[in-house]
């Protein structure tokens, strides 16, 4: 019999039979080649991500794992944590209007990102006046879902990333949607639901006008806002959101062919990028001299 057909391998020599090609190959190209893997690797699992919370909304952030942690090791902090769950159609309107009108009020017409706040936001930093965020709610919903809080610029480039994606394959009511149910009104109180409940008395769907301005304005600092502690500020910044309100209802199912007439002078996140390394540029120079 012809020993070439007999198939009687052990595992240590199918193991090294495997392993044969890649012993073969040098160090440079096997570490370029894992290199490949996780990259490849890590963009699909950013993209099952993005697929996966076009229906199921995250069973936890990476903002509640860390607001967990600091509790638990903080000796004046409570361990809490209340969340729940809505459909955006169990949310007051009043609260999706608010909102935009206090964090990003061009939500309905940009690509994910408000180029020009971007920019002035820049600006801020390096003239060491007090510093406003740029962020969009596409973007604090990217980094809110997917993302642990920090300040580096690696975040801020798979912020953008993740941005891209949901503006993509989610649309804007999808990401109002998420936000409403992820974002921090206050320590260990995550999503409309939760907050309505915890300073009202009742659901996220009954929020009066009143009510959904006073919880929009506590997320730009939900741990040191809070709509039961109310301070000048917190009631002047109330009263301006209020005003804008009268500017109308937001409409999360306006037509694309509307939303389209105000995106096509919008600049886009390439449009910043090509800023920003002029902006690093001119400043190399300015140093220099």
């Amino acid at each position: 019999m012809d020993n070439s057909l007999n198939t009687d391998i052990t595992p240590t020599e199918k193991k090294r039979h495997f392993l044969k090609p890649w012993r073969a190959i040098g160090w440079g190209r096997r570490v370029f080649r894992l290199v490949w893997m996780v990259v490849v690797g890590l963009w699909l699992f950013s993209l099952l991500q993005v697929f996966l919370g076009i229906v199921f909304n995250p069973p936890l952030t990476p903002l509640m794992v860390q607001r967990f942690g600091q509790q638990l090791f903080s000796s004046d902090r409570h361990v809490r944590f209340q969340r729940d769950y809505v459909s955006i159609d169990d949310i007051s309107p009043h609260l999706v209007t608010a909102v935009v009108y206090a964090e990003d009020g061009l939500f309905m017409y940009h690509h994910g990102f408000d180029v020009k706040q971007m920019k002035q936001a820049y600006r801020e930093i390096h003239s060491g006046r007090r510093f406003r965020g740029g962020s969009t709610i596409s973007q604090q919903t990217a980094k809110n879902a997917f993302l642990p809080h920090s300040r580096s610029m690696f975040r801020k480039g798979v912020e953008a990333y993740y941005t891209l994606l949901i503006e993509r394959f989610w649309g804007k009511k999808r990401i109002m949607e998420v936000y409403l149910n992820v974002i921090e009104f206050g320590d260990g109180i995550y999503g409309a639901e939760a907050a309505a409940q915890h300073y009202f008395g009742h659901s996220a769907k009954d929020l009066t006008r009143d009510e959904a301005v006073k919880l929009a304005v506590t997320l730009p600092a939900p741990l040191k806002r809070n709509p039961a502690h109310q301070s000048p500020f917190y009631r002047r910044q109330v009263q301006a959101v209020k005003g804008r309100m009268g500017w109308g209802r937001v409409n999360l199912d306006m037509p694309l062919e509307k939303r389209q007439k105000r995106f096509k002078n919008q600049e886009t996140i390439w449009d910043f990028f090509k800023w920003y390394r002029e902006q690093k540029k001119k400043d190399k120079g300015k140093k220099k001299k």
